[in-house]
């Protein structure tokens, strides 16, 4: 095993101002997958909603903003948390599904990549340091974050930036009673290759795609309601079979990365886990202890989407950046405490990283 690795030295996060409750979805039309009108009442819906997901509130960002507005806030601190010259970043990689979708707008932009915004409002001259996106489902953060350690393992990166941000606001249906899950933030880390064999940085991973057959089951379409805006797709989801398939895969992975990691599961302090829904992260995070014939520790899991709901790509470092700042009680991160990282999306993608942080 190579002792080069990626070593997490700066977390910066934007969570945005505004506060979405459940109670904002009272007065929302949702229907069904037939276009008719769901049965249900509201209060019914948004009862048995929160009973699954865990999510009371969740955070969307300003009319007037964009995702990579949020990005350039949460990458600023990023560095200063870092204290390195932003010039000698030799990697910018901003992992987004949507790109920027203005509001009232249902185009994502991608031109010029969001990871070339942020390095032009960041003022890096460096023509050096390399600026793209990783377009992978919620589990694009990580997948960037393995990115930039095998940057590192191959001689071509010294400090990269792994950047994770969405404004899933701006493409959910507005008559779809899934669009309550959805959240907005971004969250930045700045990395260093480490030669230390005994140092932080990341120690084993395990990335999978199910693309076949389980493709289809995260997607874009047109309205449930068949009299709005047919021309505009949204982001859709099958939630049964995705929280099937995730209780069955992820664990799986999970556990082929704690193996190679050459640490035993007892030794680990905290497991960042993509927040989807509290109630599928947790059983995933059970299932996962149970492959080790163990029960599953208390206060080894921080959750933060019962306030900020599912923001894809921006969970796992926001949830680290509060978890660091000692924001969630029970909580804590300490500089070389042994970490898991997982996530799970569209694709079907999933990875999941062992770490000293």
């Amino acid at each position: 095993m190579s002792k080069i690795k990626a070593e997490i030295i700066g977390i910066g996060s934007y969570i945005p101002k505004k506060i979405v409750s459940n109670s904002y979805f009272l007065d929302w039309e949702f229907y069904d997958a037939k276009g008719k009108i769901e049965g249900k009442s509201n209060e019914e819906i948004i009862e048995k909603f929160k009973a699954i997901t865990g999510i009371e509130e969740r955070r969307w960002l300003d009319d007037d903003m964009v995702a990579s507005d949020m990005a350039v806030i949460a990458a600023q601190r990023a560095l200063e948390d870092s204290g390195i010259d932003p010039n000698d970043l030799d990697y910018i990689i901003a992992a987004t599904n949507f790109g920027d979708v203005e509001k009232g707008s249902y185009f994502s932009d991608f031109m010029p990549a969001v990871a070339s915004r942020i390095k032009d409002r960041l003022k890096i001259s460096n023509p050096k340091s390399v600026a793209f996106d990783v377009i992978f489902g919620c589990p694009g953060w990580l997948q960037a974050l393995i990115m930039s350690n095998q940057f590192m393992k191959a001689g071509d990166a010294k400090y990269a930036m792994i950047i994770g941000v969405e404004a899933l606001s701006r493409v959910i249906d507005p008559y779809d009673r899934d669009a309550m899950i959805f959240a907005d933030g971004a969250g930045v880390v700045i990395v260093k290759i480490n030669t230390d064999e005994e140092g932080s940085g990341i120690l084993s991973y395990k990335t999978v795609s199910h693309a076949h057959p389980q493709a289809g089951l995260l997607y874009n379409a047109k309205s449930l309601n068949p009299e709005h805006n047919q021309e505009a797709r949204f982001i859709r989801m099958l939630g049964h079979k995705i929280y099937e398939y995730a209780l069955t895969e992820v664990p799986a992975a999970m556990k082929a990365a704690m193996d190679e990691s050459g640490y035993e599961i007892d030794d680990l302090k905290k497991i960042f886990i993509h927040q989807a829904n509290e109630k599928m992260d947790e059983q995933i995070v059970r299932r996962f202890y149970r492959l080790y014939k163990k029960q599953m520790p208390e206060n080894i899991m921080p959750m933060n989407i019962n306030k900020l709901g599912n923001s894809s790509v921006a969970t796992i470092p926001t949830l680290m950046d509060m978890v660091r700042k000692g924001e969630l009680k029970n909580h804590s991160l300490q500089k070389g405490d042994l970490i898991m990282l997982a996530s799970v999306g569209a694709g079907m993608n999933i990875n999941a990283v062992v770490m000293k942080y």
